[in-house]
């Protein structure tokens, strides 16, 4: 898509109840982050503790699915914080809310939705066809 110069018209208050929104969900996720961590941390300390093999333990499977899903979720988590905190700088900036795809103005109802959105949803949709 070709870029467009006009940036994000939000007002300050706009901006407050994003800034807001934000750290909300920076919270959450930390908060996310931590809980997936200490269920990790109980998984491999089970495990060590039960000396199971994998590969031969019945319950085996079942475990490695249990660690590779966890380890899933925390990845996504982490993922999303660094998303957040990009939102963030964006946001001190001036440049939250600009379509990283075309350049134009990301419209506050997503923003709202998705605070961590870098694109307008014509930029999203192009992707996902």
């Amino acid at each position: 898509m070709a870029k467009r110069s006009r940036g994000p018209v939000l007002s300050p208050s706009e901006r407050a109840d994003l800034r807001d929104l934000l750290g909300a969900d920076r919270e959450l996720t930390l908060a996310r982050i931590g809980s997936l961590t200490h269920d990790w941390d109980d998984i491999v300390e089970s495990s060590a503790l039960a000396g199971s093999d994998d590969e031969h333990d019945p319950e085996g499977s079942a475990t490695a699915f249990e660690r590779e899903h966890v380890q899933a979720l925390l990845h996504q988590a982490r993922k999303h914080l660094t998303d957040l905190e990009t939102a963030l700088e964006r946001l001190d900036d001036g440049t939250y809310g600009v379509c990283e795809g075309c350049g134009g103005p990301i419209a506050v109802e997503r923003l709202r939705a998705r605070p961590a959105a870098r694109t307008c949803i014509a930029c999203a949709s192009a992707v996902q066809h």
